[in-house]
């Protein structure tokens, strides 16, 4: 049985002009424990929202969502929250960290839903996890303070101090140079592997998507399994290839759609 299990998931809302707006059509994903996933594409592919339903902050139109066996549509409202709160720990692109506060009171702030043993040592426990990020010389430092990649990090000690068992990181290197970028992709492959969690990663940067064990690519909302071949691709509007490889040139083609015919090698000279 999966951690996480999507079968024909849709998701789609009614515009103002009465037109149905498809976001996402028949996606099927699943997740084991302790596994690495990366699902990558443009902006306005879908990926945010996958993610939405993937983290119960979203549900689908249709479709089957399965959370360790059990469909999300027959829990209430409190216990998706309570499963949430607990299960699920959430990196997002923006740091989203609170001003005034130090960094150790932005990574306690999750435990103030806790319940016992951990909601009593959120200090201590936010203090450890920052320290187990890099940072336990900086707990009393304000994010104004911090670098990007410091602030990045912050922000995976919050995700990660209620022990989750699910990371849903949505473009996390996305506001980080190459450098740092690759830093923090190694800090949350580390923990995940370290803690066993699952780990999904939504981006549009191949050579993040290439650490995860599976890749797919979504596009105009369907989703598929892609073999990214460790490292070395490009992205080429919504077809990985392969460097050196291009595109035939469609004269017909309309601005916005992506060309999705097979690459032409580079011509190689003699």
């Amino acid at each position: 049985m999966s951690l996480l299990e999507l079968t024909g998931v849709t998701r789609s809302v009614r515009l103002p002009d009465d037109r149905l707006l498809e976001i996402l059509r028949g996606v099927t994903l699943s997740v084991d424990t302790g596994e690495h996933v990366a699902v990558v594409g443009r902006s306005g592919t879908g990926k945010s929202t996958l993610l939405n339903i993937l983290g119960l902050l979203d549900a689908p139109t249709d479709g089957e969502y399965l959370l360790e066996g059990v469909p999300i549509g027959r829990l209430s409202a409190r216990e998706r929250t309570r499963r949430r709160g607990r299960d699920f720990g959430f990196v997002f692109q923006q740091f989203n960290l609170l001003p005034g506060r130090t960094a150790l009171e932005n990574v306690a702030a999750p435990l103030m839903y806790a319940q016992g043993r951990q909601f009593w040592r959120r200090t201590t426990l936010a203090a450890q996890m920052l320290d187990r990020v890099g940072l336990g010389d900086r707990l009393d430092t304000m994010p104004e303070k911090l670098s990007g990649g410091e602030q990045q990090r912050v922000a995976i000690a919050r995700a990660l101090v209620r022990g989750p068992r699910v990371i849903l990181a949505d473009e996390p290197t996305g506001a980080l140079d190459v450098e740092t970028g690759q830093e923090v992709m190694g800090l949350l492959d580390e923990i995940a592997s370290m803690t066993g969690a699952a780990l999904v990663t939504i981006t549009h940067d191949l050579a993040v998507a290439a650490r995860a064990q599976r890749h797919y690519r979504l596009t105009e909302g369907v989703l598929v399994p892609v073999d990214l071949g460790g490292a070395g691709h490009e992205w080429v509007g919504d077809v990985p290839t392969l460097p050196g490889a291009r595109l035939p040139v469609n004269p017909g083609a309309v601005a916005g759609v992506p060309e999705l015919a097979r690459p032409v090698p580079a011509q190689v000279e003699p």
